[in-house]
């Protein structure tokens, strides 16, 4: 399937990577260390089902589904494909 300079699996390849990356910002995203029993940006009491299913978690889930819906992506292509040039 790949043609010109790329070698044989190299879409594959490129598929791998931009999964990889998605799977790695993901769990960079997770909360880690020390949680608390209160969201840290409105003062609610955090479910301790919450606090078990994500250690580490510090706000409540109003104030988390405010902070997903404003996540910003970059856009940028750090591989480079032809696609991304033509645009």
């Amino acid at each position: 399937m790949a043609t010109g300079w790329a070698h044989e699996g190299a879409v594959l390849d490129q598929i791998h990577d931009t999964i990889s990356d998605g799977v790695e910002g993901a769990r960079a995203r997770l909360p880690q260390g020390e949680g608390t029993l209160e969201c840290v940006e409105c003062g609610e009491d955090i479910p301790a089902r919450r606090r078990e299913a994500l250690p580490g978690v510090t706000t409540c889930i109003a104030c988390q589904s405010a902070r997903d819906r404003h996540v910003m992506h970059s856009m940028i292509n750090r591989r480079g494909s032809k696609d991304s040039q033509l645009k």
